[in-house]
């Protein structure tokens, strides 16, 4: 089922597939849910899978001029109250993941548990923010092309590239579909996030960390950092992926996403 949703005076655009206990993935910057699709149709076989279109990226509006992650977690919750779903994994892709803290720390009476995909719970450094800077100007400036050309490519392991050439290409038509004030709402809310640590630290509700050991953007000693955040942590190691396993190693972070939610609704 697919279908839209009112938030802040714009439309929000989910798809709801499958039956039983609820896991909802989200998407990371410039994708949205056509990324997910042969992810979500495998567990969509064994589970209710909502995936959304966060603000600003594929079908859904941008609802404000900077879209926090506070902001894109009040939209996963409104889709949440619209489908009638009391409590859900929530999994989140890169940005995804950011959102995915914000909305364990702001419904945890709504999470079921929640799985972090190749993201992390530190805020942006100086060293990123002024990289984050630099991409509003050159969306500002009409040259989104430049951020994609080395966006794209450089999101799947290096020796990756010729093997997924034609998901590297997919990747690309679907960020190209972001719109440029999609982007800036993007850009500025991850530059505005807090330090999400504490989020794992404390939770209450089981926590999977998935890590691409060849990662580009998320240096592995990062996600080091977080695997003993919280006692009995659950983490996935992706030896031969980048920051796409879910297409890299689609096998692996299918078996590992579904031994969490059998662990989590056990």
């Amino acid at each position: 089922m697919e279908g839209t949703v009112k938030f802040k005076n714009a439309n929000l655009h989910y798809r709801d597939e499958g039956d039983g206990n609820v896991l909802v993935l989200l998407h990371g910057y410039l994708e949205s849910i056509d990324i997910l699709v042969s992810f979500r149709d495998e567990l969509s076989r064994y589970y209710r899978v909502v995936t959304i279109d966060l603000p600003g990226h594929g079908e859904s509006d941008t609802v404000c001029e900077t879209h926090t992650m506070e902001v894109m977690a009040d939209a996963v919750e409104i889709i949440l109250n619209h489908l009638d779903i009391g409590r859900a994994v929530i999994t989140g892709h890169s940005m995804g993941g950011y959102v995915t803290q914000a909305f364990a720390e702001i419904f945890p009476e709504k999470t079921a548990g929640f799985c972090l995909f190749h993201s992390h719970g530190f805020a942006d450094s100086e060293e990123k923010k002024a990289n984050r800077d630099r991409e509003i100007e050159l969306v500002k400036s009409g040259k989104k092309m430049q951020i994609f050309k080395i966006n794209i490519p450089r999101a799947f392991a290096n020796d990756n590239l010729h093997r997924f050439s034609d998901e590297v290409k997919r990747s690309g038509q679907i960020a190209l579909a972001t719109t440029e004030n999609g982007i800036v709402c993007a850009l500025k809310g991850m530059k505005a996030r807090p330090d999400r640590r504490k989020v794992i630290m404390e939770s209450v509700v089981p926590v999977l960390i998935i890590a691409g050991r060849k990662d580009n953007y998320i240096p592995f000693g990062i996600y080091e950092q977080h695997f003993n955040l919280a006692p009995g942590t659950d983490v996935l190691i992706l030896e031969n992926s980048g920051h796409m396993g879910f297409i890299e190693e689609k096998e692996k972070s299918l078996e590992g996403i579904m031994k969490f939610l059998d662990k989590v609704y056990t």
